[in-house]
């Protein structure tokens, strides 16, 4: 650093400034002073001189001493002029004023003339312009006149002496106040160095703490060894470090509570500036733009055209604007608001809130299919009930035989109804998570041959071939067996169901140390690729036209599912279209 870019240099030159300017305007006044002083002595010491001159010629006015006298006394480097009157001059023979001023000087100087027609005293300083030379001021002469009166004439006494000794005197007074600047100098450069030593040391010191604070090192301390006002400072840094630390702190542990909580939210927040740039993201808007990006192979960082136009409009007219936004098969609701500034006068930016809904869509979808279903899978048989009834009633039917078949239809009927009020109670006990397990140990081989000794005739009744193909020994396994029997029912019915005759249903069991894996696989007609998603979904059937009699109620494979989800396993589909569908779940080793 430059040293007159410090506060050092700037105080030190500071201070010798303002000295060398008192020295320079003391060192004008002393010499006027001594100028002035100087030349008042000679003035009065030239005046006292003509004086007594005048007393001695005139004392000796007639014995011809008075000039010898006179000439004596005088020393270099007076000069003297005796005028008896205006015609009778007479000079000193001797010095280097000799002739210098002429006569017409005395006689024609408008002050000196005065000593000869007002009989006064006179002083005057003549420059030598006035004698028509040239020089400097050390080179004027102080002339003083007296009256002389000698015998009745009128005449004067001049004395006269030239400024070099002033010359003398100030170069000598110049050389005295030089040294004494230089001496003040010295002291002042030491007095400000050592000042401003003091006072820059402390700076210095707080200066780099503020570097330090400013990398986040709080904790940095000034030593502050006084009690002045630089030690005050010192004290009001370090409360301000540890001032600053605790709200560093407290916005430390409110921006991670911001961001803990912006990324457990489920829904997705965008922050945008006035000129919609994107601020802040959490991880679900954060994957909604990827999704958006895949979607349209964009690989800016723009936003969605139905987004930014619900951000213009907010910023616009200050007010919340909501959308909706398909993409990747996904309803998304949002909602943009605008942010102002601190003190409520102007928008400086806009908020989006953005919601999947489509779980929500699709429960609405499911609510109003569940009750579509319903109202269809009961207004079937209610309707068979209430026409067999009143054929009954209107003795429609004629012989007891008819009569017969007409109570076994509204019988049957009443059971499907049974059924299903059944299966949707247990199934709503199941989603509520009220479904008891009896866990206990079961032959697997045992199990198996049970369920397919129960489904064999009606394997034989539709001409369909029962096979298995059992790994387990004599093992058993820890399970609910009235629970899975209910899952392998349904899907060896569902299986029989839908496979045609001389068809062939497999039922494969294998066993590894994570678990039990059981399949039940038929060469059917299939289900389409795209109901696969939906099989086990509620009142779901791949036979759009809900055939009577061959079609089920659409909750079996919904209640099969939540028990292997009560067994903690897991179960899943493979089908294809005229060639077959393959069942398997998963329970895990308890």
């Amino acid at each position: 650093m430059r040293l007159w870019r410090s506060v050092v240099g700037k105080l030190w030159m500071t201070i010798l400034l303002l000295v060398s300017f008192v020295l320079i305007i003391l060192t004008m006044l002393l010499l006027e002073f001594f100028q002035k002083y100087h030349v008042s002595q000679i003035e009065q010491g030239l005046s006292e001189q003509a004086t007594k001159i005048s007393r001695i010629l005139e004392a000796h006015a007639n014995d011809g001493l008075g000039e010898e006298i006179v000439f004596e006394i005088l020393d270099e480097p007076l000069g003297v002029a005796i005028a008896y009157n205006k015609e009778d001059f007479l000079f000193s023979p001797y010095g280097s004023y000799k002739g210098m001023i002429p006569v017409d000087t005395f006689l024609k100087d408008k002050d000196l003339v005065k000593v000869f027609t007002e009989r006064k005293q006179v002083t005057k300083e003549m420059a030598l312009s006035d004698l028509d030379l040239k020089g400097s001021r050390y080179e004027n002469l102080i002339v003083a006149g007296v009256p002389l009166s000698i015998n009745g004439q009128k005449g004067a006494i001049f004395i006269y002496q030239s400024l070099a000794v002033l010359e003398e005197t100030t170069q000598k007074t110049t050389r005295l106040i030089l040294l004494a600047a230089g001496i003040a100098i010295v002291l002042t450069t030491f007095f400000a160095f050592f000042l401003s030593t003091r006072i820059t040391s402390p700076l210095r010191k707080m200066k780099e703490a503020a570097f330090e604070v400013s990398k986040g090192k709080f904790d940095t301390k000034v030593p502050f060894l006084s009690h002045d006002e630089i030690g005050e400072l010192a004290i009001a840094f370090n409360q301000m470090g540890k001032r600053l630390k605790i709200n560093m702190s407290v916005l430390s542990q409110e921006k991670e509570q911001l961001k803990s909580i912006l990324s457990s939210m489920a829904d997705g927040v965008m922050t945008f500036s006035q000129g919609g740039s994107i601020l802040i993201t959490n991880p679900p808007a954060e994957r909604f733009l990827q999704q958006w990006h895949y979607e349209n192979d964009d690989e800016s960082n723009s936003v969605p055209p139905e987004l930014a136009n619900l951000l213009s409009q907010a910023i616009t007219t200050e007010t919340e604007q909501t959308g909706e936004l398909i993409l990747q098969g996904r309803n998304y609701v949002i909602i943009v608001s605008p942010l102002y500034t601190q003190n409520q006068e102007s928008v400086r930016g806009a908020v989006a809130v953005i919601r999947d809904m489509t779980e929500e869509r699709r429960l609405d979808k499911l609510r109003i299919d569940f009750v579509a279903n319903v109202s269809h899978e009961l207004r079937t048989p209610i309707s068979m009930l209430q026409g067999y009834s009143e054929a009954i009633i209107d003795d429609m039917a004629e012989t007891e035989e008819e009569k017969k078949e007409l109570a076994k239809i509204i019988y049957d009927e009443s059971l499907r109804i049974g059924r299903l009020v059944n299966e949707l109670l247990d199934l709503a006990r199941m989603e509520a998570g009220h479904i008891a397990l009896n866990y206990e140990d079961v032959d697997i081989e045992k199990f198996i041959n049970r369920i397919m000794n129960k489904f064999g005739g009606v394997a034989r009744e539709h001409k369909v071939d029962l096979q298995r193909r059992i790994e387990s020994n004599g093992e058993s396994f820890h399970m609910d067996s009235d629970r899975i029997e209910q899952v392998l029912t349904n899907l060896i019915d569902n299986a029989i169901r839908h496979t045609q005759e001389h068809g062939s249903i497999v039922i494969t069991q294998t066993r590894t140390a994570k678990g039990i894996t059981i399949s039940v696989q038929d060469n059917g007609s299939g289900i389409p690729e795209d109901d696969l998603p939906f099989v086990f979904e509620r009142f779901y059937k791949a036979d759009k036209a809900r055939t009577r009699g061959r079609a089920g109620t659409g909750l079996g494979l919904a209640i099969a599912k939540n028990i292997i989800d009560a067994h903690n396993g897991h179960i899943s589909v493979q089908s294809k279209l005229g060639n077959g569908t393959t069942f398997s779940f998963f329970i895990p080793e308890i």
